[in-house]
């Protein structure tokens, strides 16, 4: 699984281009605004920002937010009407003229003409709600903002609104673009079968001493541990392939074709995960660019361990199984690689699917990725997923069981940061000897290349 790990490394495909769109994918549907307390029978307040042009109040002439009581008024004629009218009080215009001109300076100076005027427009006294419907109502709302919270996931309880509205399209963006059974990776290449002509490119055969230098460093690159692919067929057919006992790395060709296909499919879902992200979409098209470069890997490693089974050593993607094979057993050989190790110790801390999708978000916008523009903004963002992931795990695990948890994912992060490039390093020297890469691949290998 060393190999296989190792090219997470190289983001790309060959059909997906970096170029991200910027238009919204997110749709929103807007929701009605109600006055609570004014209207009988839930009428809605229609926003004045609904209606072409600047909107007036019917009555004194201010701004209007909407449609109170039957007529489009400002939000100050609708509480003089209510509150005029809950009382029943009986208004004498003070300069026995009973034709005040009611406007936005003058409407204080005469109560009556101001209800004369209220009731000229439209405002009707039957849809004003009675206290003890204003309290129902109120009740009401509280009710189902409470079953509401309730119906949540656990996790979700005792976060802010924003926090919940951040995991919910994270957790959206994810199902669209990561499905976990594989069932669209179709059409990739499988290892060939070794024999003559097929261990060792002819470019490779009698390389003069210079080049059979870097063979030999991209051998050592590669590592010695192998991988097992098991390939499941819809019939209930099963194929094998395990690589030869010997360890001379001619093996290793053979995995190339399929292991950069894999990749491609796998990078093409990150790449459309951060377009689905609204926060992501609202930065300019060049640090998008430049976050997707820089965060890729690991955003292809953080996936892959969804998927990872400790107890076997195996990657389960749908009807495809990669196993490491440890020839000294317990796999005690696969812990001192560094990827590997990653694997263990983040598979160990059990973690929610809210939690991993957080730590993608934290990875992608990291501000400090060579040619990001606006820093500072992607700084913000990426401490507003930071502090949602640290309040999710308070809400949503025991304390003080799981207090050091984010601490933990936050180390993971910065050990992944390493990974990511020391092993883009190691791809790039094995591009070198031996092209293997998408032009996908490469493109995103150029984060380094230049």
């Amino acid at each position: 699984m060393w190999l296989f790990c190792l090219f997470a490394s190289s983001p790309g495909g060959p059909e997906t281009n970096l170029e991200v769109l910027s238009e919204g994918s997110g749709n929103q549907a807007g929701l009605a605004s109600y006055d609570e307390a004014d209207s009988t029978g839930a009428k809605p307040t229609i926003s004045a920002d609904e209606e072409e042009g600047p909107q007036t109040c019917r009555v004194c002439g201010d701004k209007a937010n909407g449609y109170h009581f039957n007529v489009l008024t400002c939000e100050g004629c609708k509480g003089f009407f209510r509150r005029t009218v809950k009382r029943n009080a009986r208004l004498r215009c003070p300069f026995r003229k009973g034709a005040c001109e009611i406007t936005r300076k003058t409407r204080r100076q005469c109560q009556a003409c101001r209800l004369r005027k209220c009731l000229e427009s439209g405002m009707k006294k039957e849809m004003i709600m009675s206290d003890v419907a204003v309290a129902q109502r109120r009740a009401l709302i509280k009710r189902k903002k409470r079953e509401r919270m309730e119906t949540q996931p656990p996790g979700m309880q005792g976060l802010t609104e924003e926090q919940r509205m951040i995991i919910e399209e994270l957790m959206d963006a994810q199902m669209k673009t990561f499905d976990t059974t594989f069932s669209h990776f179709k059409n990739f290449r499988l290892p060939e079968v070794l024999g003559s002509g097929c261990e060792i490119p002819e470019s490779l055969q009698a390389l003069p001493e210079e080049e059979s230098g870097r063979w030999r460093q991209s051998h050592e690159d590669l590592g010695t541990l192998k991988i097992s692919l098991q390939l499941r067929g819809e019939d209930g057919s099963v194929w094998n392939y395990k690589p030869p006992a010997d360890r001379s790395g001619k093996e290793l060709f053979s995995l190339l074709p399929h292991l950069a296909d894999m990749s491609t499919y796998m990078f093409k879902g990150i790449i459309n995960f951060a377009k689905v992200i609204s926060y992501f979409r609202d930065l300019p098209i060049e640090d998008q660019i430049s976050l997707l470069k820089g965060a890729t890997l690991e955003l292809y490693l953080l996936r892959f361990n969804t998927v990872f089974n400790a107890e076997t050593g195996t990657w389960e993607c749908g009807r495809l199984s990669y196993c490491l094979e440890d020839p000294e057993g317990g796999f005690q050989q696969l812990l001192v690689d560094p990827l590997l190790r990653f694997h263990y110790m983040l598979k160990k801390l059990q973690l929610h699917k809210e939690e991993y999708v957080l730590m993608q978000a934290i990875s992608l916008f990291s501000p400090d990725r060579p040619g990001v523009v606006q820093r500072g903004v992607v700084d913000q963002l990426q401490e507003r997923f930071a502090i949602t992931l640290k309040a999710y795990i308070e809400c949503s695990r025991p304390q003080p069981t799981h207090r050091f948890l984010f601490l933990k994912i936050m180390a993971v992060l910065t050990e992944l940061r390493t990974i990511n490039a020391q092993h883009t390093q190691r791809l790039l020297r094995i591009q070198d000897t031996h092209p293997f890469a998408t032009p996908l691949m490469r493109e995103l290998f150029s984060t380094t290349d230049g």
